[in-house]
């Protein structure tokens, strides 16, 4: 098994070995092609974020500038977006649903090193996959760690930092960030904590 094999198994590999450092190269270039695009040229950017991106479905929408280490281990669903400053550590995959939103300076990390300094000094270091589901809405500032699992229909507070998995329904936020609340019917008539809405077709 090379290094490559090792990586995306979710093994301990070193990430300058069997052609990884090229790799990420290649994707640097596309990312900084991507991030100098001029605003209006709408067309280029989704054609080369559909080349960067492993999977995404027809609408996806990132505002530069954007980062991740390969792209072709992001999967993005139906209706994604995300805002300015999305940073992806991308050696395990990261798999996120449809309707996603993604606010700014959000960092998703597969990434990680050893704990002890001689291990973490060999050279060695990992990617462990992150799933999102349907419906998420990731605040700012959050940033989610090696391993997570967001359920379907979640919203994580701005700042968190996600470090276990959080169920389906919920809001949930903090350094750790833990559940808040569920998110019931009762909510559907609000947009912004006790706000209701003043018009019928959000519905």
């Amino acid at each position: 098994m090379n290094q490559k094999e090792r990586m995306l198994a979710g093994l301990p590999y070193k990430a300058w070995m069997d052609g990884l450092s090229q790799e990420r190269l290649e994707n640097k270039k596309k990312i900084f092609a991507f991030n100098h695009l001029e605003p209006d040229k709408i067309e280029e950017k989704e054609k080369l974020l559909k080349e960067i991106l492993g999977k995404t479905g027809k609408y996806v929408n990132i505002e530069a500038p954007f980062h991740c280490d390969y792209g072709y281990n992001i999967e993005v669903g139906e209706n994604f977006f995300a805002n300015y400053n999305f940073t992806v550590l991308d050696v395990g995959k990261v798999r996120i649903g449809a309707n996603a939103q993604i606010a700014p300076n959000v960092s998703i990390y597969t990434a990680g090193h050893p704990i002890h300094p001689d291990s973490r000094n060999s050279g060695y270091e990992y990617g462990i996959s992150i799933t999102i589901g349907d419906n998420v809405w990731i605040g700012g500032n959050v940033c989610i760690m090696p391993g997570v699992t967001i359920g379907n229909n979640v919203v994580i507070g701005a700042g968190s930092v996600v470090t276990k998995d959080v169920p389906d329904n919920v809001i949930a936020a903090g350094n750790p960030c833990k559940i808040i609340r569920t998110i019931t019917d009762e909510d559907r008539d609000f947009y912004y904590r006790d706000h209701r809405f003043d018009v019928d077709d959000y519905r």
